[in-house]
C-alpha cells in the first residue's frame, strides 16, 4: 500500500492507496475517480504503518479493495459507508473534535 501524510490547518491529511491503483481511474455511472499520483503517491508501506497513519489522520482518502478492507478490518471506515467505483472501493474518514 501507499500512504500520504501531511499537515493542514485542519489537521493530518493522509492519503492511503494499493499500489495497483495508483495512476489509474475508476468510473461508475457518473462518478469518475483518479488515483492521482500528486495527491495519493507516497511511501510504500506495509499494513501495520497504514494503520498507524490512520489512526493520526483528522482526514483520510482510501482506495483500493486491500486499502479499505484494513481499514474496515481496524475501525476506521464502516463497511455501509463505502463506495464501490468501478472495480476498486473508496472510502473516507473524517474525524469532528
Amino acid at each position: 500500500m501507499i500512504v500520504n501524510e501531511r499537515e493542514t490547518d485542519e489537521g493530518l491529511l493522509v492519503a492511503v492507496c494499493d499500489r495497483d491503483a495508483l495512476g489509474e481511474t475508476y468510473e461508475s455511472g457518473d462518478v469518475s475517480l483518479t488515483v492521482d499520483e500528486e495527491f495519493y503517491g507516497g511511501e510504500r508501506v506495509d499494513a501495520e504503518d497504514v494503520v498507524d497513519s490512520l489512526a493520526r489522520a483528522t482526514v483520510a482518502n482510501i482506495v483500493g479493495t486491500e486499502s479499505v478492507e484494513l481499514a474496515i478490518e481496524h475501525g476506521f471506515v464502516e463497511e455501509a459507508n463505502v463506495l464501490e467505483v468501478g472495480s476498486t472501493l473508496h472510502a473516507q474518514v473524517l474525524r469532528v473534535a
